[in-house]
């Protein structure tokens, strides 16, 4: 008699998970659920590039005249820290593209806005500037070295976008 009891346990055990997946794959089915990425939410940067002209020691650059497909989504100006300026964007392919601006020394600073992209031999004219690129696993760059300070456009957008958001900066 143990015998059998304790095949009818098991037996049981296995009906019930059977039950229980069943009841799950119901819910899963039949219940809407999104999936998709929340939308990407717009952020106004206007009174922090404001107070960052004011206060960063080079002129800070941000775009003028991008279609409005491009969508800001993160700003901040750090003063204390080598007056480093970020503003992000999401392309119109959904890519994430951002100006990064400092004081800092240049190496130290390109590798850490680049997520450590690698100079390249390759460079763009753009404005009568001479910008070198960088390409990384994460992350392509375009530099900008000027006196006292050092632009990185970068992000996971292609080189062609990388090089329509700095055609695009002004700083006034």
């Amino acid at each position: 008699m143990a015998g059998t009891k304790g095949f009818q346990s098991v037996r049981d055990m296995i009906i019930s998970l059977a039950v229980i997946g069943l009841v799950v794959g119901f819910i899963y089915m039949f219940i809407p659920h999104d999936d998709s990425q929340p939308p990407v939410k717009r952020v106004d940067y206007r009174i922090e590039l404001l107070t960052a002209r004011r206060a960063a020691a080079y002129p800070v650059a941000a775009p003028e005249g991008l279609p409005s497909a491009w969508k800001a989504t993160s700003v901040r100006f750090q003063g204390a820290e080598s007056d480093r300026w970020h503003l992000g964007f999401h392309d119109p392919d959904g890519e994430y593209v951002a100006i990064e601006q400092s004081t800092q020394k240049p190496a130290r600073f390109i590798d850490e806005a680049s997520q450590g992209a690698t100079e390249t031999k390759g460079t763009e004219q753009i404005g009568g500037r001479t910008w070198q690129r960088y390409e990384g696993e994460k992350y392509d760059a375009l530099v900008l070295k000027d006196e006292g300070s050092t632009t990185v456009v970068t992000g996971t957008a292609s080189f062609e976008r990388l090089t329509a958001m700095a055609k695009a900066l002004r700083t006034s």
